[in-house]
């Protein structure tokens, strides 16, 4: 970039090139991984469901995430081939679960979902969107993730409008499959165009050996999963326990959303700062604290400071050691992505079913939510010691433009 160019034209630069891949996560993530969410209340009317059996539907979604990104890691994915699957499969699933009227039948659903998105996630988190070196690359990763947190606010706000009208779960779920396919047409032509330049330099990173560190670094974005998961998954119920109008508590998950798209705007400037690993540290750290007060308080209060704290650090938290991950692996950072996915799946998986565990029990949500934020808590403290070590190595400064120290 010459040194005459003016201060606004990297940030124009990074949405143009980022808004592809930003509508791709909004719709693999925001739909077909989250949609579950904000229609979960409706469900558990609609259908009599216990909070055990949404348990089971939200593992299972979890459970077919894990096995796309294990499936991903041992096999990396043709990347236009892989995407182009993954955000049809994710808009035709959505528009399938009205059909069955069953549990089982539901759960393969959000299996198959969970899969497709965690494929497409790969495709994308594992894309450089500028060469490297590129000072445009971190605003454009940090519009990329927003993407999420923009998926989840537009399906939360859907519901929300859906539930004024007096809308069926059945009429949610196939609202917002004609979203995550008016998402991916939308996205698709570009985004074809952009991952075919990479998909070549991703097929051989398999060989290459991950990195020493990289085990640590997954081993704590799974326990990210298994302290977030809970939160996110149920905090639409919660809040309509404290507030049965729809028109109040349908408004969680559109601010969780708007939370996590917000929050990523401002990690590339805090890395020039502190480096992704202080910035995972410190947002887990936030993500328990909003936890404690949802455990500890049953009032709207409550709800919306675990709403602005577990969805204001949870794609920061993702972002942060998702590019760490990628800097550290180098050649290998598909085979990272796949990894650091697998690992955070599992976590996924293990939050629900404890929290149907501890419901079979005896056990309240608020006794969940509070087991939960002790252990992200001691993650943070777990974190501190990777960066101590990272700091006496040399490799704890940060280059803000994503390239290995």
């Amino acid at each position: 970039m010459s040194s005459h160019a003016q201060p606004l034209v990297p940030a124009r630069s990074a949405v143009s090139l980022a808004w592809p891949a930003a509508l791709a996560l909004a719709a693999l993530m925001g739909i077909g991984r989250f949609a579950f969410t904000p229609v979960w209340p409706l469900m558990a009317h609609d259908a009599a469901l216990s909070l055990e059996q949404g348990g089971w539907l939200a593992s299972a979604n979890y459970a077919g995430y894990l096995l796309g990104a294990l499936v991903a890691a041992a096999w990396p994915p043709r990347r236009p081939l892989a995407a182009t699957a993954s955000l049809l499969a994710v808009a035709a699933l959505t528009l399938a679960m009205p059909l069955p009227h069953s549990v089982a039948g539901w759960a393969a659903l959000r299996l198959a979902a969970g899969w497709a998105s965690a494929l497409g996630f790969i495709c994308v988190a594992s894309w450089r969107p500028a060469r490297a070196g590129d000072p445009i690359e971190p605003a454009a990763s940090a519009v990329i993730y927003a993407g999420v947190g923009a998926g989840i606010a537009a399906t939360g706000l859907a519901c929300l409008a859906l539930m004024a009208a007096g809308a069926t779960a059945a009429q949610c779920w196939v609202a917002l499959g004609a979203l995550a396919l008016a998402l991916s047409m939308a996205a698709w032509p570009r985004l074809r165009a952009a991952l075919p330049a990479t998909a070549a330099s991703a097929r051989p990173s398999h060989r290459e050996p991950l990195p020493r560190g990289m085990a640590g670094l997954a081993l704590h974005y799974g326990v990210f999963g298994i302290g977030y998961i809970i939160p996110a998954t149920f905090l639409p119920a919660m809040a309509k326990d404290v507030m049965p109008d729809p028109a109040v508590f349908g408004w969680a998950w559109p601010l969780f959303g708007l939370a996590a798209a917000l929050s990523c705007l401002m990690v590339p400037k805090l890395a020039r700062r502190h480096g992704e690993i202080r910035i995972w540290r410190g947002a887990q750290a936030a993500m328990a604290l909003g936890m404690a007060v949802a455990a500890l308080r049953h009032d709207l209060a409550a709800v919306i400071v675990a709403a602005l704290l577990v969805g204001g650090t949870f794609m920061v938290i993702t972002q942060a050691g998702m590019v760490a991950a990628r800097r550290l692996a180098g050649a290998a950072a598909p085979r990272a992505a796949a990894l650091m996915t697998a690992a955070f799946a599992a976590g996924q998986i293990v939050g629900p079913l404890l929290a149907a565990w501890t419901a079979r029990l005896g056990a309240s949500l608020p006794q969940t939510l509070a087991a939960g934020a002790a252990l992200l808590a001691l993650s943070a403290w777990g974190l501190g010691k990777i960066t101590a070590a990272r700091g006496s190595a040399g490799h704890n400064a940060v280059d803000p433009r994503g390239n290995a120290p």
